[in-house]
């Protein structure tokens, strides 16, 4: 197993992400700012790679030029001051001089820990969550995985209320972690984080967060073509109704709907899928009062929720239907959902046998497939394969665009 990148690659990385560069993009920056000749550009690319993937870490005017072009101080990038917990060099998780004191404290003292320091953590999960929407999740595991160690210490300490709280955080810290670790398709890592995040909602009384981690254990089994565990365990999310919100309740239904869609059973999943339509609005009537990491789940994303269901059940016109209209509300932001949602649209017009549509929308969406979702780099391979086996043109296209994308 490789050793994971430190830390301060890993907020190399992305820090040019965040920022949609190519590492070409970040050498014709460090070129730009720099007062000496720089080696040819393919070169500067081979130390950039070097850099962000922990190999080597820059020398002192390397570490100039990336602050430079980054506009970030040295501390932030490269060192741990910035703040005591290991973070992203983002304005917005720079505590100011009170917070940083209290957090120090803590840190040093978990005891000592208040409800000031956890809502900061709860603030840096926020971030880390809409950021990784951007950049995938490779950037941001090993910095999460640090910041799990500090939580974990802080919430051994925190007494009275304040430690359900505490212990939430720890749990929704977990299901990130066990997210990004589904998405970086390390299975049976992902599994063991699920687990212990239910645990720790289940110690702090949260029941929408260990119904939603039964959920995104649902979500999984459904990625690793098992439906019958996809359904059981969204069943099983749903014990907590009547604790939970509609947004939760829905996210369930969806998810037992889509697992019913893998097994061909139409009927079942659309009724599944029509009930949670149901509850996402009215979810969507009052999205105050969801729980923050449901900030993603609205009725266009539900829509692309139906696509997928669609696309299971061979309908390659509704699936095409739902998607387009889900994609049309995804903010660009979303790099990682866009390029997973274009590419089953792609797949929705194989169905419908219009090639040329697939063909487009497949090559539009290579690049971020291949920068941040490796699930939709599969899906435009099937559907270059599907293309092939169908006789039409369109698979050296999208073979050529992922490769191009891929190096």
């Amino acid at each position: 197993m490789n050793e994971p990148a430190p830390l301060w690659a890993a907020r190399l990385l992305a820090a040019r992400k965040t920022r949609g560069w190519s590492q070409r993009d970040l050498a014709r920056e460090l070129a730009r700012v720099s007062d000496k000749p720089l080696p040819e550009v393919d070169s500067l690319i081979r130390r950039i790679r070097g850099h962000e993937t922990g190999e080597h870490r820059p020398d002192a005017f390397y570490t100039r030029l990336y602050c430079a072009a980054f506009d970030v101080a040295e501390d932030q990038l490269f060192g741990t001051t910035t703040t005591p917990v290991p973070a992203l060099a983002l304005p917005s998780l720079a505590p100011d001089a009170d917070l940083y004191e209290r957090i120090t404290r803590a840190i040093e003292q978990p005891r000592r820990v208040d409800l000031a320091t956890v809502q900061w953590l709860e603030h840096c999960l926020a971030e880390h969550r809409r950021v990784e929407d951007t950049i995938g999740s490779r950037p941001l595991l090993p910095l999460v995985h640090a910041q799990l160690s500090t939580v974990a210490d802080l919430a051994r300490g925190a007494r009275g209320q304040l430690a359900d709280r505490a212990v939430a955080v720890l749990a929704q810290y977990a299901q990130f972690i066990a997210w990004m670790c589904h998405d970086s398709r390390q299975h049976a890592a992902a599994l063991a984080w699920y687990d212990r995040s239910h645990a720790w909602a289940i110690e702090a009384g949260d029941s929408g967060l260990a119904a939603t981690t039964l959920n995104m254990r649902a979500h999984q089994a459904w990625s690793l073509g098992d439906p019958h565990r996809c359904v059981r365990l969204a069943e099983a999310s749903r014990w907590h109704d009547g604790r939970t919100t509609p947004g939760v309740q829905g996210m369930a239904a969806q998810m037992a709907g889509r697992g019913h869609a893998q097994m061909g059973d139409a009927n079942a999943a659309r009724t599944l899928l029509g009930h949670a339509e149901d509850l996402i609005r009215r979810a969507a009537e009052h999205p105050e009062d969801e729980p923050p990491w449901m900030y993603f789940y609205d009725e266009g994303w539900f829509l692309m929720q139906r696509g997928m269901a669609e696309l299971e059940l061979g309908d390659g016109r509704r699936a095409a239907d739902y998607l387009k209209r889900g994609l049309s509300t995804l903010p660009e932001s979303y790099r990682r959902d866009r390029a997973w949602y274009g590419a089953c649209l792609a797949r929705a017009h194989v169905l419908q046998g219009d090639a040329e549509a697939a063909t487009v929308i497949a090559i539009d969406v290579a690049q971020d497939a291949a920068g941040v979702n490796a699930y939709a780099v599969t899906e435009l391979r099937r559907t270059a394969r599907e293309l092939a086996e169908a006789g039409t043109p369109g698979t050296k296209a999208i073979e050529d665009s992922l490769t191009s994308a891929l190096h």
